[in-house]
């Protein structure tokens, strides 16, 4: 069975070794940036990361269609 013992330890070491590779190769920018990016245009589906963007988008962009509901009370900030 010292096979087995030999497996366990290999798979340890390699774990450990996976582990470390992650580690150092750190966080990976484009899906944090993809991931900040959480609201959607209803008209042209792209994506801003935050509500006050999304309403300047929503008004230079699309100003005959009807603001969404959640954009009315934000402060666009113009």
């Amino acid at each position: 069975m010292a096979r087995g013992h030999q497996k366990v330890q290999s798979q340890q070491k390699n774990a450990k070794k996976q582990a470390e590779a992650k580690k150092a190769k750190g966080h990976d920018q484009k899906t944090a940036a993809k991931a900040a990016l959480v609201h959607t245009c209803g008209v042209c589906l792209s994506q801003m990361p935050d509500p006050k963007t999304f309403k300047q988008h929503f008004e230079s962009k699309h100003p005959k269609s009807p603001m969404p509901p959640e954009l009315v009370n934000v402060d666009s900030g113009i």
